[in-house]
């Protein structure tokens, strides 16, 4: 099976160890072991719970109290319609190999992660992109997926909160998307990895496995909830999209790992204020950008509803990974080009880590930015 390389993987591979800013980094501020022990109030059993566990494989679709921590971030999924992954990255992965085939026709929007429309594409499906605008916020325009869909559309894919736009689809407008897969019969997979940093309100748009009776959400640990180091997602949906992908998922995971289960279960359990936490985080320094980018003239953005990340357009003639490799160079700013997104003319900032270091590389990019301007 041949596939394109996954843009934004190499960029950060080759860079994200070497720079001296990172505002390429897309996690909310990673937490320690101890702060997640603190947070947990489990200071006192943790070692004694890691001591006596025995490094089995574990309950290969993730432990009961896993799921059942899962399940709390639903309004209306059980264990049976959970399964834990190898990150989300693996959830998603999985969805498109238990059920899309060659010949199927799909639909993904674009910008989006790179997962949506490469994997289906190596696999042999037809897939349409929806292009989301800046002119709409860089929403969908339902008009024009509805124009797109077939009678055999076997699944439409989004992400919501989007990555890297920072945009929100509201409990309407993803009603409006499930009319329109349902209309066809077509799976509706959302990437909700972000789900949890909206800007405004408890933080949490309503998931597409509430709302479809074929929708299907795949999330993770790695961004709100700040622990990317556990490798650890899932997949929720319907009875039969478990036990397909349960098939798949024989064949090149088993299960996570038992210490991953145990943390990823705690930190779970105080879901609440690990969330409060990157809330804290995301509404502070994207303040910080917001406020950036209202001084800064050869920059302009949508700004962002929720998740960690902005995508800012530049007016200088110049690619974009030319843009950032030279910035790199220059200042030690790591941002990520538009075109490892297939989003030329753009950059890719996150914004979700310390906000003295956002605040520092800013600082930097506008020197930057100025030096530019005068060259031309």
């Amino acid at each position: 099976m041949k596939i394109r390389e996954f843009g934004v993987e190499i960029w950060m591979n080759e860079f994200e160890n070497d720079c001296e800013y990172n505002l390429a980094e897309t996690c909310v501020d990673s937490l320690t072991i101890a702060q997640l022990i603190e947070i947990s109030g489990k200071n006192d059993t943790v070692m004694a719970d890691l001591a006596a566990m025995k490094m089995t494989y574990g309950a290969i679709d993730g432990s009961d109290r896993l799921r059942a921590a899962i399940c709390g971030l639903y309004q209306g999924q059980a264990r049976e319609n959970v399964i834990v992954t190898h990150g989300t990255i693996g959830a998603n992965a999985l969805i498109y190999q238990a059920l899309v085939s060659r010949g199927d026709h799909v639909i993904s929007v674009l910008p989006t992660y790179q997962q949506h429309y490469s994997i289906p594409e190596s696999i042999g499906a037809q897939v349409g992109i929806l292009p989301l605008r800046e002119a709409n916020g860089f929403l969908p325009d339902l008009d024009e997926l509805a124009a797109m869909v077939r009678p055999d559309t076997r699944l439409v894919a989004i992400n919501n909160p989007n990555n890297p736009t920072g945009a929100l689809m509201d409990r309407d407008m993803l009603m409006g998307v499930v009319e329109i897969a349902r209309g066809c019969g077509a799976y509706l997979l959302c990437d909700e990895v972000y789900r949890g940093t909206d800007q405004d309100g408890d933080g949490s748009t309503v998931s597409v496995a509430d709302l479809y009776e074929k929708g299907i959400s795949t999330a993770g640990m790695s961004k709100a909830f700040s622990l990317a180091g556990l490798r650890l997602g899932w997949i929720a949906g319907p009875v039969e999209v478990i036990k397909a992908v349960s098939i798949h998922r024989d064949y090149n995971t088993i299960s996570v790992g038992v210490v991953d289960d145990y943390f990823a279960t705690m930190a779970l359990e105080a879901g609440d204020k690990i969330l409060a936490r990157s809330r804290a985080i995301t509404r502070a320094n994207l303040g910080i950008l917001d406020a950036w980018m209202s001084g800064e003239p050869s920059m302009s953005y949508v700004k962002p509803k929720s998740a960690t990340v902005a995508l800012l357009k530049y007016n200088f003639d110049m690619p974009s990974q030319e843009f950032c490799r030279k910035l790199l160079q220059e200042t030690g700013v790591m941002l990520t080009p538009g075109s490892a997104m297939d989003m030329e003319g753009y950059v890719r900032i996150g914004y979700a880590n310390d906000g003295a270091v956002i605040a520092a590389g800013l600082e930097k990019l506008s020197g930057f930015l100025a030096g530019l301007r005068a060259q031309l």
